[in-house]
């Protein structure tokens, strides 16, 4: 075996090669490294990094694994942490100006959940500036390519993990999900994004503790892959209201599900969300691919009521009480996706809180009621093929306009309303030759069901080329975005808490 080749193993290949001897943390990290330095310019997927802690641990990593003593069921992977996310000792910069110095003294609980596990923090990932949007691009660091195509999307929040992920620049990930922030990104890269049932990963952090619309998650490159890093992060938290602590975990026995046992529901377009009529007929066609092998494949109705309204005012509420102050203050401190959202909130009354949570609790009702006869639900992720990064969002999909920035996730925010589980895979390319992802949601805290039914429907999707995980192609890349004039030089990437890294990350 090559070494060249460890950066494209998956992640349980990985770690039974460390077991059996193979090769080590350390090697597999310098393999990561060196492609980082030779990819990630083109791509702009990885933003600050850790590049001297990360050989530290790699080493005692390697001494673990030589002592037949494994830290953990992580141990050794180097991984990508969101830059949403707090990390003691790197760079968080959120994709805000503001944060461009700011080094964190602790890590997010998941992340030290991670790194007890084993896991290597070797560099952040990027993001829209603060989360807002579906575009991974930000005045901190420039914006995050597509590894199928350097000048279009790479989806957002999550973008850089989704990049990094498919250019194989690190075999793990973490992000992110309020409207779609892990599938979307997910999809149009052709990894794996999980969004957990609300109570599965503590999400203390949260502004609002009692809201389930925004989760933690894993991203990974196989759904097996995504269950060991999904294993290591789920949990309770004190400070996290609605996260499971007297439950045992539900991930412990996850169903080897048979195809022919699923009862399958289907949805193009999420209870009329407006989707291109060539994403629908690709949906159409997996959708063909699934039915022959499941028990029952057919309708469900996912109008639910007001979720277009619910999620506004719901998404402006969490907005309002994380960023108003701030907005308040210095609004020229922040892009107009923020500014936007503050607005909103600010103009919503009582009452329309009041609608929006009994409206949020009939939609869940209404959901349960459906799913009494189905085990998962099956859709689109995206409604659009990926558009260039210039581009903040599609101004209208199907003859329909986009009346603010993130209607165009529908398909995927309707889903976050309920608080439960939902899954994107990759299925092969869209019209447009770009990856295409297929979206599963599952019953509230059915994580296991989900999970067994996303294995068993990836298997029977890896059989054939046309539905495979498709892989881009990295030459093909790299000369594309050095063909690019509009490159954009990002400032110096500050390694650990303040040194420079040996090279200066670019992103098309």
């Amino acid at each position: 075996m090559s070494i060249t080749s460890l950066a494209e193993m998956s992640a349980i290949q990985l770690l039974a090669g460390f077991t059996e001897g193979l090769f080590t943390p350390a090697d597999l990290l310098e393999v990561c490294l060196d492609r980082i330095e030779r990819l990630n310019p083109a791509i702009g997927a990885l933003t600050s990094f850790d590049t001297e802690r990360a050989r530290a641990e790699a080493r005692l990593s390697t001494q673990r694994w030589h002592n037949g003593a494994a830290k953990g069921p992580l141990d050794g992977l180097p991984i990508g942490v969101k830059d949403l996310q707090e990390t003691k000792g790197l760079l968080t910069t959120y994709g805000n100006p503001l944060f461009r110095a700011n080094v964190p003294i602790r890590d997010l609980p998941m992340v030290a959940k991670l790194r007890q596990a084993g896991a290597i923090v070797t560099a952040k990932t990027n993001v829209p500036e603060l989360g807002a949007g579906g575009n991974s691009r930000n005045p901190v660091w420039g914006a995050t390519g597509n590894p199928f195509d350097p000048v279009l999307i790479a989806g957002g929040s999550s973008g850089g993990s989704a990049a990094a992920l498919a250019a194989d620049l690190l075999p793990l990930c973490t992000g992110s999900d309020t409207g779609g922030s892990l599938r979307l990104p997910a999809a149009i890269c052709g990894v794996v994004g999980y969004r957990p049932s609300a109570d599965l990963v503590a999400h203390p952090t949260r502004p609002l503790g009692w809201s389930v619309i925004s989760v933690l998650g894993p991203m990974a490159r196989s759904m097996d892959d995504m269950i060991l890093m999904l294993r290591a992060i789920q949990g309770y938290d004190a400070n996290d209201p609605l996260s499971g602590g007297s439950q045992p975990s539900r991930l412990n026995d996850i169903p080897d599900i048979p195809l022919d046992r699923l009862r399958v529901g289907i949805s193009a377009d999420f209870g009329g969300a407006p989707v291109h009529p060539a994403i629908r007929e690709t949906f159409m066609q997996r959708v063909e691919a699934i039915a022959p092998h499941v028990a029952e494949c057919r309708p469900i109705d996912m109008n639910l009521g007001g979720m277009d309204r619910v999620f506004d005012i719901l998404r402006a509420e969490s907005f309002v009480a994380a960023f108003e102050a701030d907005v308040r203050a210095k609004p020229e401190n922040f892009g107009p996706h923020i500014i936007t959202n503050v607005n909103l909130g600010r103009a919503m009354t009582l009452s329309d809180r009041a609608w929006a949570h009994a409206e949020q609790t009939r939609i869940l009702r209404l959901f349960n009621a459906r799913m009494e006869d189905f085990d998962i639900v099956v859709m689109p992720t995206t409604p659009v093929s990926p558009f260039p990064w210039t581009q903040s969002h599609p101004e209208e999909i199907d003859g329909q306009a986009m009346d603010i920035y993130y209607r165009w996730l529908a398909l995927t925010y309707r889903g976050s309303l309920t608080g439960g589980p939902a899954l994107t895979i990759p299925a092969g390319r869209d019209h447009k030759g770009m990856p295409f992802g297929l979206q599963i949601l599952g019953k509230v805290r059915g994580d296991a069901l989900l999970l067994g039914a996303g294995k068993a429907i990836e298997r029977l999707l890896e059989r054939d080329p046309e539905t495979a995980r498709p892989r881009p192609d990295l030459l093909k890349m790299v000369a594309a975005a050095a063909d690019l004039r509009a490159i954009v030089t990002h400032p110096p990437v500050l390694d650990g808490a303040g040194s420079t890294s040996k090279s200066t990350q670019t992103a098309v």
